[in-house]
């Protein structure tokens, strides 16, 4: 069967856009995402996104998320990104806003400037079962883990998808390939996890590299991101907008604290189009 994809990315964070005439998706197994997500014997891509049509009069679109690795997975907030732009291109946002559908449920998005968007990523939780980890007893808001012979501290976020966050000195001498994958796979983390690195410039600008859970480090990662400032924050270490400096680029996060939303701002660009057949 011959499908027809678009390819897009953030910051290069980059991903296949399939649009599914049906609710359940598209029938494609795991392994048939992995071998699409392959980059020398396949298309390439961090995520595949699929647009399916919407389960509820108030949105234009139900979308789901599926890993280079086949898992689908809850959230993603570079990929929403990108779908806000694509339906921009297809005239679908002429008020300047949209509201799409997704497993971590509904989700806004603004767009000013052609190529930028921003979302409404809601606002973040920072418990243990958020985030499906077994604190072993730890009260939080900080934990630890030994891992590969050394104790790994880390604060931890839910935006819809599970983050894990290490302070660094310097991003660009972390552990991020060796460290990432240890704690992504440790079995404290159920559902696995995504693990930023994040190093603090001033209250206002932090560099941050992320080892996103089925994938491996990316150049960017907009939940990634998002968990970086919100946890930032939440201790008093960050102000209420901050940029974010990522290998692929900037993308820049502003909440105000507990009790309001949070919002993921970046570009989002369509790189090409093409078609596989299955």
């Amino acid at each position: 069967m011959r499908h027809e994809f678009i390819k897009m990315h953030g910051l290069g964070n980059d991903f296949i856009v399939l649009d599914s005439p049906a609710r359940d998706g598209l029938s494609l197994t795991r392994e048939q995402w992995r071998a699409l997500s392959d980059r020398h014997r396949g298309i390439g891509f961090d995520q595949a996104l699929v647009l399916e049509p919407p389960r509820d009069d108030q949105t234009l679109a139900f979308y789901r998320i599926y890993n280079a690795d086949g898992q689908e997975v809850e959230q993603c907030g570079n990929g929403v990104r990108c779908l806000a732009e694509l339906l921009r291109l297809r005239g679908k946002a002429r008020d300047g806003q949209l509201l799409l559908d997704s497993p971590a449920g509904h989700i806004k998005a603004r767009l000013g400037t052609p190529g930028i968007v921003s979302v409404d990523m809601g606002e973040p939780r920072f418990t243990p079962q958020a985030v499906a980890f077994e604190a072993a007893g730890q009260p939080g808001p900080h934990y630890s883990i030994d891992v590969q012979g050394q104790a790994v501290q880390f604060a931890i976020a839910s935006m819809g998808n599970p983050h894990a966050v290490i302070e660094v000195p310097d991003t660009a001498t972390a552990q991020v390939s060796t460290l990432g994958a240890a704690l992504e796979s440790h079995p404290r983390f159920t559902r696995r996890v995504n693990v930023g690195f994040r190093q603090i410039i001033n209250d206002s600008h932090v560099r941050l590299r992320v080892f996103e859970r089925g994938v491996g480090e990316t150049q960017a990662c907009g939940t990634g991101a998002c968990a970086a400032v919100a946890t930032g924050i939440r201790d008093g270490l960050l102000g209420r907008r901050v940029q974010v400096d990522l290998p692929g680029g900037t993308l820049f996060v502003s909440w105000e604290g507990p009790g309001s939303r949070l919002w993921l701002e970046g570009p989002a660009e369509v790189s090409f189009t093409g078609q596989f057949e299955l």
